[in-house]
């Protein structure tokens, strides 16, 4: 299997459509082929137990195994002979074209195979059923925003396959499990993050992770959490004529008050002197 790193430099090549999206039940002794495929397909096994046969291998298929079909490919599906199966699909096509030193390439032979294929294991997989879902309920809809909104959502949910693939590799890693959540934190750093739920994500006690944090960022966790929103909060206080209260709110401080006091703390201004000194001009 390619590293998260390799894979992401692959898919970043590739440009996706999605065909088919759709959710799945089948009964017990459920039976499918064995078939040659047509499409590229991804499958998710949410609830019971299967069998998928892909070019006379086996695999398991239960909840948290994520299939990657190709054509040509030779496969059989069935399911337990006292278990249903439930899953969702979603078939696409794809082209290979990315830009090197500025120039757009798009390769004249054949495009290179799809770099994921076969089974695989998800850890968080209610995260990626929701993905999932969201896809699926927008393609249920039209429009040229939806499917716009589609696109997008499919490159998260191959983004969050490449961080849960990551993280499953780095297991034990106390340095790169830091780096994980330091990822976590930038993304999420408008909602409430304690460093206990923080320490759990990187398999670590609070203590240790708070000293290990320490040593990997040059940060507290918190004040690294502090830091990021301030960072944010300066951006919009520059770009923007908002009131400070949903400026503070977007960047997770429920109290304008006390946002203004963590502000002041950091920058040595208030967000209001701070706005003034650096608003840009012609700014919206």
């Amino acid at each position: 299997m390619l590293t998260p790193g390799e894979l992401a430099a692959k898919l970043n090549r590739l440009v996706l459509s999605i065909l088919l999206v759709g959710h799945i039940h089948v009964e017990p002794e459920w039976r499918q082929g064995p078939l040659l495929l047509k499409y590229h397909s991804l499958w998710i096994i949410q609830k019971g137990k299967g069998l998928f046969t892909i070019d006379g291998i086996r695999y398991p298929a239960e909840p948290g195994k994520v299939f990657f079909f190709a054509p040509h490919m030779k496969v059989e599906r069935t399911t337990d002979p006292n278990d249903l199966l439930e899953y969702s699909f979603l078939r696409f096509h794809y082209t290979e074209v990315y830009e090197e030193k500025e120039q757009w390439i798009i390769p004249e032979n054949r495009t290179s195979p799809f770099p994921l294929s076969g089974m695989y294991t998800v850890h968080n997989a209610p995260r990626l059923i929701d993905l999932f879902e969201q896809i699926y309920q927008l393609w249920q809809q039209h429009g040229h925003i939806t499917a716009m909104r589609r696109n997008l959502l499919l490159q998260e949910l191959l983004l969050f396959l490449i961080l849960d693939f990551r993280a499953q590799k780095s297991a034990g890693d106390a340095t790169v499990a830091i780096e994980l959540t330091q990822d976590y934190m930038v993304t999420h750093y408008r909602q409430s993050l304690s460093v206990e739920n923080l320490a759990r994500m990187a398999g670590l006690s609070p203590s240790h992770y708070t000293r290990l944090f320490r040593k990997t960022i040059g940060y507290s966790p918190i004040d690294y959490l502090t830091h990021l929103r301030v960072d944010r909060a300066k951006e919009m206080l520059a770009l923007s004529d908002y009131r400070l209260k949903p400026i503070a709110e977007s960047v997770g401080y429920a109290d304008e008050f006390y946002f203004s006091r963590v502000f002041k703390k950091i920058e040595g201004v208030s967000p209001r002197d701070y706005a003034k000194k650096h608003r840009i001009k012609g700014s919206p």
